[in-house]
């Protein structure tokens, strides 16, 4: 412990106050100033060896007492306070003497020594003050007039996650911005209880000014981390309120429930049990559940550990159906639930034929819903899991995911439309309506008035407003089947629709905002259309923006045993039959078959050999000739012509490709737009191919 004594002099130089001046200045020779005593000790003044000195020289016969300072400062050896010895430093005073209680001079004490007294006790309460702050848990931080830091300590560096070297001197914002703690200087009110959100967490701060001879020097917080406190409390009441909860829907159910501890001492009863029993919960709770429920198993299953479920149990001459589940934690099991349905078993019997009723109506609107909705098909009626199919499945789903409009290319029959339907059910419009529109059945006459309605007397015979296909399929879906069979006068008003998401009835002027979304089907390339100016570049475009083409079933020949599979058990749902599946030797058939007409053409066969035969395996015989006959050798074609035949690669590819235009013409009596899709062609590039080999059809 640092003491003032410790500082003072105890040797020293002094004057009687009768000492002459000659011997004056011989004392004086090593000192600055002296301190003059009685001869008793008490301290009487202070005399400066300088002026004793300069009075020897002149020789003026002057007295000790005449070269005294004046307004000595002295210091008590026992009472003195920081404060006052801080006074002494701003004292002209170079040295102090040291009285007892008495006015007895004990030692004297230099300024430079207080200096040094006050750092030590500075020094040493500045690391006790440390040691404190630093031992608490809450976050103390001081700042001083201009915002630095001037205290940071340990628990503050763990709440604000930054270290007391980084801190230190630096302006409060950069280390906790929003704290406030800055106005407090300005206005001078302590505040307490102030929250703070910082990095996640919640901070509860009591702060005050700091001040100094009355003047605010600076002012300091101390934080509390109370986020926990809050996660506990709101767990708490989360808990409070689960169980409020819980409590509410016990006793609000009909059935019995009953929960007992590992003792099977019942701990809850709801309502609807007590009602039943004629007991109240005061009378059930804490007794063992055997002296309250007569044939109660509950106790057994709280010591096997082993749910029952369904069982009976005979209450007050009525067998009930009841249910009793052990409840473990840490492996072990602590209680039990248990809980009876309030009806005879006999009504189970009609409950049951109740709810196959509910159950097959449910199923009757749910059908009736789908059809009033359009859509009936999704991803799931779509067979196959070949790499085209999977890949269109996939450009399909991604393009449900998407608002723009979709075009789906295939030929006849390869399932455009449930790629249309699955599109939609997959989109987040599937609430809304799905709408189909035949373009190609439409007379062109009609077109306009279908798709976006008509008003009362826009002519003849329109005697009320109609809504078009247009209207009809908002916050939906339109699927525009056939769209390559648009009439091109219809095609401008149509992009236009879709470019400005509105439209007008044919005889209104009013304009009717549109939330649709475009799925295009065709069977022709739009892009040949285009060429050939039946279809506006324009709307292709438009319309092009999501392509899906579905590959036709020549191209997928893996996946027609599973689709053949498929499409029997739907035409037997349909027709009632009963039929297992095919003979091996159709598979071979089937594989073999070009199929034109894709899987309507498939669907065709199999429902006629289903009618014809109703059980059992279709066999060859069951199928069209055409699928039977004997199908034309490419290689005996070729070389059954008149002509000689060049044995070289290229004229026999040459050769090859003419006698398969030839056939297939003959096959498809010289259609050639049939004739290009049997072959897998583009029709423009069947009538290139039969101007190169110079056919004549």
């Amino acid at each position: 412990m640092i003491k003032l004594c410790d500082y003072i002099s105890r040797e020293f130089s002094f004057l009687y106050c009768d000492t002459t001046l000659e011997d004056a200045v011989t004392s004086a020779i090593d000192c600055d100033i002296l301190p003059v005593i009685s001869h008793a000790g008490d301290f009487v003044a202070m005399v400066k060896a300088k002026r004793i000195n300069d009075a020897y020289k002149k020789d003026s016969g002057t007295g000790l007492s005449a070269l005294y300072e004046q307004e000595i400062m002295t210091i008590p050896e026992t009472e003195y306070s920081q404060q006052q010895l801080e006074k002494l430093l701003v004292h002209a005073q170079e040295v102090f003497p040291v009285t007892d209680g008495h006015g007895r001079i004990t030692g004297i004490i230099e300024k430079v020594n207080v200096l040094k007294f006050l750092f030590e006790t500075y020094k040493s309460n500045g690391e006790k003050l440390a040691a404190v702050l630093n031992s608490t848990h809450d976050g103390i931080v001081a700042i001083d007039i201009h915002g630095k830091i001037t205290t940071f300590n340990t628990a503050a560096e763990k709440l604000l996650d930054v270290s007391a070297d980084k801190a230190l001197g630096i302006h409060l914002h950069e280390v906790l911005p929003g704290s406030g703690l800055l106005n407090l200087i300005e206005d001078d009110e302590p505040q307490l209880r102030v929250r703070i959100e910082f990095n996640g967490k919640t901070l509860m701060s009591n702060r005050t000014t700091v001040k100094s001879d009355g003047r605010v020097v600076g002012a300091v917080a101390v934080f509390e981390d109370i986020t926990g406190i809050n996660v506990l409390k709101q767990t708490l009441e989360e808990t409070r309120t689960a169980v409020d909860v819980l409590e509410t829907i016990l006793d609000n159910t009909y059935d019995g429930i009953i929960l007992v501890d590992r003792n099977g001492v019942i701990t809850k009863i709801n309502r609807a049990y007590q009602e039943f029993l004629g007991i109240n919960e005061a009378d059930a709770v804490g007794r063992h559940v055997t002296d309250v429920i007569e044939n109660t198993r509950m106790h057994i299953v709280v010591e096997t550990g082993n749910p029952e479920i369904g069982h009976t149990q005979k209450i007050q001459g009525k067998e009930m159906v009841v249910m009793r589940l052990p409840i473990f934690k840490e492996g072990e099991v602590v209680a039990a639930v248990g809980k009876v349905m309030f009806r005879d078993v006999r009504e189970l019997k009609s409950l049951a034929e109740n709810l196959n009723l509910i159950e097959s109506e449910l199923k009757y609107y749910k059908t009736e819903l789908q059809r009033i909705k359009g859509a009936k098909y999704s991803f799931q009626n779509i067979i196959g899991n070949s790499p085209k199919i999977l890949k269109a499945k996939q450009l399909a789903k991604q393009a449900a995911a998407s608002n723009s409009t979709v075009l789906i290319y295939g030929e006849s029959g390869t399932g455009k439309e449930i790629f249309a339907h699955a599109i939609h059910n997959y989109s987040y419009r599937h609430f809304g309506p799905f709408v189909r529109v035949n373009c190609g059945a439409i007379p062109a006459t009609l077109f306009e008035s279908e798709l976006f309605g008509y008003e009362k007397g826009a002519f003849t015979g329109a005697d009320k407003n109609k809504p078009g296909k247009f209207e009809l399929a908002n916050k939906g879906t339109i699927f525009l089947d056939e769209v390559s069979e648009i009439p091109l006068e219809m095609q401008v008003k149509l992009l236009r629709v879709l470019q400005e998401r509105e439209m007008e009835r044919v005889g209104g002027t009013q304009l009717i905002p549109l939330d649709v979304r475009v799925t295009a089907a065709s069977n022709r390339p739009l892009e040949e259309l285009v060429k050939e100016k039946k279809f506006r570049e324009d709307l292709f475009y438009r319309l092009n923006i999501f392509r899906v083409e579905i590959p036709a079933l020549r191209e997928i020949p893996d996946d027609i045993p599973v689709i053949v599979r498929h499409l029997i058990s739907e035409l037997n749902e349909s027709l009632g039959t009963s039929v297992t599946g095919i003979h091996d030797e159709l598979t071979d058939i089937f594989l073999r078959h070009s199929w034109p007409g894709n899987i309507r053409e498939l669907r065709n066969v199999l429902e006629r050999a289903i009618n014809v035969n109703r059980q059992g395996l279709i066999m060859k015989t069951h199928l069209p000739l055409y699928l039977t006959q004997k199908k034309f050798n490419l290689f005996e074609e070729i070389f059954s012509l008149e002509e000689e035949v060049p044995l070289n690669l290229e004229a026999l590819i040459n050769e090859a490709e003419k006698a398969a235009i030839l056939r297939v013409l003959r096959f498809t009596d010289n259609n050639k737009r049939q004739a290009a899709i049997v072959l897998g062609i583009h029709r423009s590039a069947l009538y290139q191919k039969i101007k190169k080999h110079g056919l004549t059809v």
